[in-house]
């Protein structure tokens, strides 16, 4: 015995060398800086250097301590670094003597995990805002821990001359901060300083430059308080800036961007000015003041204690949430703190266009909107949104996945062929498999203009140069018109398609890292179903991969088999996509399947009160003679039929306008009240799927409508019933997983009930955290539903 622990303590002073790769999060968060300062503290020899899959070191010195090194690496890691996998092995000594940061590799598979953009850290704050600092009042001043990532890479690994920065050579003083170890700007890749970074510009709309640094920062403000427009070149694109108390202003802007009725962002100053408008909790408070500094959906105290608002009622119109914001980035944070008052930040474009990135561009296309442009010299490498988040069930949920948050990738259980995923048509965002690893596009937006699909294209392309990705196939939607399916179509590689409700539910089973079998429930606006109808109210049972049961809608290029157990009743849109911005239309074409004719003889029902006789005639053409009146089960589509039944939204400037209504109707009212309603139970050995049928509570809605009864009591019956559908097909159907994904489910009162009830019954409910419900995470789960596919 006392012989081994000889040679145990002889083999502890014996010389080694640790070989570690870490994958991850990585890169652009001071990591390595991190590892030589923890490397030269504990003595060890060696380096640390940036590839194309993430970081590699090599260190030498006794066992006892390698060890203390390895253990060391994950809890004291950088706050913003991740690391998805560590792999160490021991090795002969190679007589290192001092420890280095090597230069980086760009050879190999591109695996590294590009870091989001990150808000501007109390430190870099301190400075700006100190006036005997060398970086006061300079609006690009970042370090190790904050500051721009994804808007300025072009290429992995992530350093300087792979960067938007190459333009701009360091000088003495940056240098000097970037080769020190114990400085946090050690290896900051975007740093810089007034004397050799970029430098910001005020221009008139014919580009003519009216001031420059601090001062154009002065006018720019002066402008805002005078009413004007001012279009703010930031981040990952252009802000369109206004005053957000005023309503000329905000009027004004809403006329120049074709933008009637949807909410417009507000950034904030601090967090007690935000605190003194809106009901935010701890959460909401974490949300604001993260790195990633979302906008995050509040309610506004004004609209919950009927009491006034600094706010135009312009901004939101018939809202009582906000969508909020602090600065997240040095620019803003100046901007910010000499007006010391809210500003609308919506996104610098027109109605269904791309955000704007260039500054040229944005004379073009914004020169009819802004009175003036702030710019800078940096380029943008590719145009990033503001990332909205909602807090549901306590906990966030994301609703469009933008600047904080995109490209993370959402880890599989299993390697993926490369693959490039193109979305959907509503809300696009693009993703694209490496490895185990689906990395998400930022969200592109409405494919509904040139403008859009060629910003659609860039992203793609930008993407597979990043990662240098060759996909072996592209994945798209069943619908044929989508631009995104005609492109997978076109683009010359093997095109498979993904059913719409399908990929919702993949998604959110990937995002929780769930396997089959599950019940899923997607539910939204529309989505092309496998049998040539609009489908939106569907109950997916995930099978198991090799299920011998008889799936009515398998497809070859679905991942795994799934039966449509359950669907909603159906019913006709008499127009076509013009129903879906009059929900007249559809609560015509919702009360005709139920009534017939006798629909139209309905007295004093707002839906049919909304149209002019003759219209009615053409509408009631289209429903008896099957023209342009396409077949729906989409629950998105019953929300309109009842906002309009109920008189609160008979057309809609954006979509889901008159769904969100129907939600602000509740007014906060609990109560357990709900409708009627049936479920068509399918013939013995079928393989039809169950009807839920929404005829009696349809039938209730009238009624109460009729007697006056109050509109939020209403909305909470009709909110309820959907639930109640919920647990009658999945207590039939016996999956204790469920899944619940969609546009509906940004619904934060239904979402919120389903996942209370759904336990109280003994299930297990599931829903979207990081990637959204709507379309936005269509991408994800047509790339995990592929991948799962060739695999098999």
């Amino acid at each position: 015995m006392q012989a081994f622990s000889k040679k145990r303590i002889a083999s502890d002073r014996q010389q080694s060398r640790l070989r570690i790769t870490i994958r991850g999060a990585v890169q652009g968060v001071g990591f390595r800086p991190f590892v030589y300062r923890l490397a030269t503290e504990l003595g060890l020899p060696g380096w640390v250097n940036n590839s194309s899959q993430g970081v590699f070191i090599e260190v030498e010195g006794t066992r006892e301590l390698l060890e203390t090194f390895l253990l060391r690496l994950e809890p004291e890691k950088p706050p913003r670094a991740f690391i998805q996998s560590l792999e160490p092995s021991y090795l002969d000594p190679a007589g290192y003597y001092n420890f280095e940061i090597r230069s980086s590799e760009d050879a190999g598979e591109k695996s590294a995990f590009v870091l989001p953009d990150i808000a501007t850290c109390d430190d870099c704050l301190v400075e700006i805002l100190d006036p005997s600092d060398r970086r006061y009042l300079y609006p690009f001043t970042n370090c190790t821990n904050c500051g721009p990532r994804f808007t300025i890479i072009e290429a992995l690994p992530y350093d300087r001359q792979g960067t938007a920065m190459k333009h701009f050579a360091m000088c003495d003083e940056c240098r000097t901060e970037f080769e020190d170890p114990l400085n946090r700007r050690f290896h900051a890749q975007p740093n810089a300083c007034p004397e050799c970074g970029p430098h910001i510009r005020l221009w008139n709309t014919k580009g003519e430059t009216l001031s420059t640094g601090p001062d154009a920062l002065l006018h720019t403000a002066a402008a805002i308080r005078r009413g004007y427009i001012v279009a703010v070149k930031g981040l990952g694109g252009f802000h369109l800036i206004v005053d957000a108390r005023s309503d000329s202003a905000v009027r004004r802007l809403r006329e120049l961007k074709h933008r009637e009725e949807k909410p417009l962002a507000v950034m904030y100053p601090s967090l007690e000015s935000i605190d003194a408008e809106c009901e935010v909790s701890e959460l909401e408070k974490r949300l604001l003041s993260s790195p990633e500094a979302p906008i995050v959906l509040l309610s506004s105290k004004s609209a919950i204690r009927d009491s006034r608002s600094e706010i135009s009622s312009l901004v939101a119109p018939g809202n009582p949430y906000l969508g909020v914001m602090l600065p997240y980035t040095p620019l803003h944070h100046l901007l910010l703190a000499e007006l010391e008052f809210p500003i609308v930040a919506t996104s610098g474009n027109l109605s269904d266009e791309p955000i704007c990135t260039d500054e040229f561009e944005a004379l073009r296309r914004l020169g009819k909107i802004a009175d003036l442009f702030l710019v800078h010299n940096r380029p943008i490498v590719r145009h990033v949104d503001d990332s909205i988040v909602r807090v549901m069930m306590d906990r966030e949920m994301v609703l469009r996945r933008a600047r904080g948050y995109a490209p993370l990738p959402v880890q599989l259980g299993h390697d993926s062929p490369p693959l490039l995923a193109v979305g959907a048509h509503l809300k696009n965002a693009v993703a694209t498999s490496v490895g185990s690893s689906v990395f998400i596009s930022q969200h592109i937006g409405d494919l509904e203009t040139a403008e859009a699909f060629n910003a659609f294209q860039r992203v793609i392309t930008s993407f597979g140069s990043l990662y240098e990705v060759h996909p072996e196939a592209v994945v798209c939607d069943l619908h044929p018109d989508y631009l995104s399916t005609r492109f997978a179509n076109r683009c010359g590689l093997k095109p498979l398609s993904v059913q719409h409700h399908y990929a919702h539910v993949i998604s959110c089973m990937a995002e929780n890292q769930l396997q089959e079998p599950v019940l899923g429930i997607s539910w939204d606006g529309t989505g092309y179903g496998s049998d040539g109808t609009i489908w939106g109210g569907e109950f997916l049972r995930i099978l198991p991969d090799g299920s011998k049961e008889d799936c009515a809608c398998r497809r070859v290029e679905d991942a795994r088999p799934f039966q449509r157990v359950a669907h909603l009743r159906t019913f006709k849109l008499p127009g076509g996509d013009r129903a879906i911005v009059e929900p007249r239309r559809t609560a015509i074409g919702l009360l005709f399947e139920l009534l017939g004719d006798r629909a139209f003889e309905i007295e004093g029902l707002p839906s049919l009160s909304a149209f002019p006789d003759r219209e009615l005639g053409i509408i009631k053409t289209m429903l008896v003679g099957n023209t342009n009146a396409p077949i729906t089960s989409s629950a998105g589509r019953v929300f309109d039929a009842v906002a309009s039944i109920m008189g609160l939204r008979q057309k809609t400037q954006f979509e889901g306008q008159a769904a969100m209504e129907l939600e602000f109707a509740l007014g906060g009212l609990i109560t357990d009240q709900q409708y009627a309603f049936d479920i068509r139970k399918p013939a013995a050995s079928s393989t039809q799927a169950y009807v839920v049928d929404w005829g009696e509570m349809v039938k209730e809605i009238i009624d109460d409508s009729r007697r006056r009864a109050p509109v939020r009591l209403v909305s909470a019956k009709f909110h309820n019933t959907l639930v109640e559908m919920m647990i009658a097909v999945a207590s039939r159907i016996g999956e204790e997983r469920v899944v619940l994904t969609g546009g509906c489910f940004q619904n934060r009162y239904l979402t919120e009930r389903a996942v209370t009830r759904l336990r109280e019954h003994g299930f297990r409910p599931y829903w979207h955290q990081r990637v959204p419900p709507n379309d936005g995470g269509i991408a994800l789960g047509q790339a995990v539903a592929a991948s799962r596919s060739l695999s098999r």
